[in-house]
């Protein structure tokens, strides 16, 4: 099949080359002619384990390139919208400002039977605006959520644990967008991968639910975590406790500094404001709590911190291990590590941080971190190291070989990633969350 994708950020850029290794001819469109420079180079313009081996294999067979002209989606038979739906200013909505612009610029190269499928995270009722403000083009707009996780993003796009098609109510229209969705995603469903087909509604509910909950199972156990604190209970074998139970299970049940990116959290404050706009905002009044428990853990850092350091933590050497929001990714969007590291540096701290992949973006974001390239280089003469994104390089640390390079041999382990007990015998003080 030709296949365009308009919007070659995070879920764009994937989404192409991703489609083109499943043997279609791609057009990836995006505004931004750095951007779509570097692509045509075959390189990624974020760090995402595996993209820069498809963008290379593809772009030098011809089978995926990349444009800032919107012509070129011309003669496609299905095109992707993979646009950001970021906060709106001032305020926690979706804005759908990239969404139209794209719909509004791809039109006038569509045929009659085009299939325009959304990706891009949105609220729900957005699917019908948009087929009447289509007219009568006659384009059939459908609906694909992306599942992907960050740093698993390749393999979530080859081999998905389900896709969903949101499909017209209209039959002619859903027969053909069915049928195209079948084609592109064909050789996907020939691994038996789940599909489910439905209605507008339902396939954008989907995502913005299926994070919902995640963000709520990581916040009830923050929650816990919190009890724990305060009453001398270890909760990390609470999490393997309760984990146990089938009806729980022990994934998204790790306490700690909490989550961030660019999904989670600006997603479950775009489905209050919409769940608010439809008149039913107590049925997920809850998830407003969820979010002040995610933001209160980054604080719960910053005090164990400002603890160790007797309470003074002017001047102090602080080593934050870890900027991105989480490993395998170099995203600083509502990054808890980058927040900890910026309220530490407020305090008057001396704050050195570190990252494998997330320093650069760091840097644009807070210039006024001192960022050094290597770990030794980092927490050589720290009061007090923190770890906060779980990188493999910082989980498996020899506390024996870090403890002469510190001044004092305090660790803050924002995420539960240490054994306690083994820090402790090597001569460190352990600060976890909920933890003994």
């Amino acid at each position: 099949m030709r296949i365009s994708v308009i919007g070659c950020g995070y879920l764009g850029a994937v989404h192409a080359a991703a489609m083109a290794e499943l043997g279609h001819e791609v057009v990836g469109i995006d505004v931004d002619p750095g951007k779509i420079a570097a692509l045509t180079r075959g390189e990624a313009p974020f760090f995402e384990p595996g993209l820069p081996e498809l963008l290379q294999a593809h772009v030098a067979t011809g089978r995926l390139r990349f444009s800032t002209d919107m012509a070129e989606a011309a003669g496609s038979t299905i095109h992707f919208i993979a646009v950001g739906t970021p906060q709106v200013r001032g305020g926690t909505a979706a804005d759908l400002t990239f969404v139209d612009s794209a719909i509004d610029s791809l039109l006038p190269y569509t045929n009659p039977g085009d299939v325009i499928a959304g990706k891009s995270t949105v609220p729900v009722g957005t699917a019908t605006r948009l087929a009447e403000k289509m007219g009568d083009s006659g384009a059939v707009i459908a609906w694909n959520p992306e599942f992907l996780r960050e740093g698993w993003a390749v393999k979530d796009s080859l081999t998905p644990d389900r896709l969903v098609f949101g499909l017209p109510p209209e039959p002619t229209d859903a027969t053909t967008a069915e049928a195209a969705l079948r084609e592109a995603y064909a050789p996907v469903l020939a691994l038996d991968t789940p599909l489910i087909v439905t209605d507008f509604a339902t396939a954008e509910l989907v995502k913005v639910s299926a994070n919902a909950f995640l963000a709520t199972k990581i916040s009830f156990i923050n929650a816990m975590a919190e009890i724990a604190e305060v009453t001398g209970a270890d909760v990390v074998q609470l999490a393997e406790a309760i984990g146990h139970d089938d009806r729980i299970g022990k994934r998204f049940l790790g306490a700690g500094v909490g989550f961030g990116g660019g999904c989670l959290p600006k997603d479950i404050r775009a489905f209050t404001a919409r769940a608010e706009e439809l008149g039913r905002a107590e049925s997920v009044a809850f998830l407003k709590e969820v979010d002040a428990i995610n933001l209160r853990r980054r604080q719960r850092v910053v005090d164990h911190v400002i603890d160790a350091l007797d309470g003074e933590p002017h001047g102090k050497v602080v080593a934050v291990l870890g900027l991105a929001f989480k490993p395998h990714s170099d995203d600083v969007r509502d990054s808890p590590a980058l927040d900890v590291a910026v309220r530490l540096k407020g305090l008057g701290a001396d704050v050195r941080v570190t990252d494998p992949a997330a320093i650069e973006n760091a840097r644009a974001r807070h210039p006024q971190l001192d960022y050094r390239e290597s770990f030794e280089d980092t927490v050589t003469d720290a009061e007090v190291v923190v770890l906060v994104t779980e990188w493999d390089e910082y989980r498996h640390l020899d506390p024996a070989v870090v403890l002469p390079l510190v001044a004092r041999p305090q660790i803050v382990d924002a995420r539960n990633s240490y054994d306690p007990a083994r820090w402790r015998a090597a001569g460190w003080t352990y600060r976890g969350l909920g933890r003994r």
